[in-house]
């Protein structure tokens, strides 16, 4: 348990937050808010152990939401199982995306993640008989946990927050396991690593599945809690940017970083735009511009992102009784 008392904090306030707190709009904004830290934390499990950066997730994001939405909509199958569903088949594909990486590396590898998110999204846009194309699957409401048909916000906050600590706990293993250090082996240096014995082609395409079916998860309790999945959003490149964005910006690599780095994202974005999303003339408000240029400026200022910034900080202060 050494040094996991920050994410202890974050986690028992986020507990915390549905007993002193009923506005329905905070509660959806916290639900959101752990909602894209976990699927950031899904992206760091391979873009940040195992060093495959992918500009793709949304395509496994994708696929959970349609999953379940297709599956109770259309044969009033439970989205627990659609969720399931979801998960084997963003396996599979990541299965496929992870052979891919054994032969694509840098650059390659990120554009072949692009185009197989695209791919997906022209699919689900022009297959109206199971899809409905462009206009979207509404999801039907239907009580119950079985049917994840949920009006209470704090039952929902508590439900993500269950897959928020999991998948802490997960990349809390891989920091600290014998698989986690072969993961970073491979991240530095995969020549190196395959020297000493490393797995190297099996570990990534492990963490690929790993991290697909992980985000296909968090896409599924999406789609059921906004209850709409349009497929130009959920195979965009612009999701797969968020993941990535909030797991740099809060330390990729590390357990916690993700959700602070969703949190900052998250918080900054619904701020910038209730404050200035009237403003500006045209399609690009000037939210837009303060929210870029505002990420930017952290950017500069740490690096390394949040976690690594905080800490170095931390160890910088001199102990109690010491000289400065």
């Amino acid at each position: 348990m050494r040094g996991t008392w920050p994410a202890v904090v974050f986690f028992a306030l986020a507990a915390l937050v549905p007993v002193v707190v009923r506005d329905a709009f905070l509660l959806d904004g916290l639900i959101l808010l752990l909602l894209w830290g976990a699927t950031a934390a899904a992206w760091n499990v391979a873009g940040g152990y195992a060093g495959q950066v992918s500009l793709g997730h949304a395509a496994f994001f994708g696929l959970g939401a349609y999953a379940a939405a297709l599956l109770g909509t259309r044969w009033t199958l439970s989205p627990w199982i659609g969720l399931l569903v979801g998960a084997a088949l963003a396996t599979v594909c990541g299965c496929i995306i992870g052979f891919l990486s054994n032969r694509l590396r840098g650059p390659y590898f990120v554009l072949a993640t692009i185009a197989f998110s695209q791919v997906l999204l022209v699919v689900a846009s022009r297959w109206r008989a199971l899809t409905a194309g462009s206009e979207g699957v509404p999801v039907p409401f239907r009580p119950g946990f079985w049917t994840l048909g949920i009006a209470d916000k704090r039952v929902w906050v508590y439900l993500v927050l269950v897959l928020v600590v999991l998948l802490y706990l997960i990349e809390l293993y891989l920091e600290r396991s014998r698989r986690g250090y072969q993961l970073a082996a491979v991240r530095e240096d995969e020549d190196a690593a395959l020297s000493l014995g490393v797995p190297a082609q099996r570990l990534k395409v492990a963490a690929i599945a790993a991290s697909a079916a992980l985000t296909a998860v968090c896409g599924a309790l999406w789609a059921q809690y906004v209850g709409f999945v349009d497929p130009f959003y959920v195979f965009s490149v612009d999701l797969s940017v968020r993941f990535c964005l909030a797991t740099i910006l809060g330390g990729i690599g590390t357990p916690l970083g993700p959700f602070l780095g969703a949190t900052l994202i998250t918080t900054l974005e619904t701020y910038l735009r209730a404050h200035f999303g009237g403003i500006g003339a045209g399609r690009v408000g000037i939210y837009l511009i303060i929210y870029g240029v505002a990420l930017i400026v952290m950017m500069r200022v740490a690096p390394q992102g949040l976690v690594p910034w905080i800490g170095e900080r931390l160890r910088r202060r001199p102990a109690p009784g010491t000289a400065p």
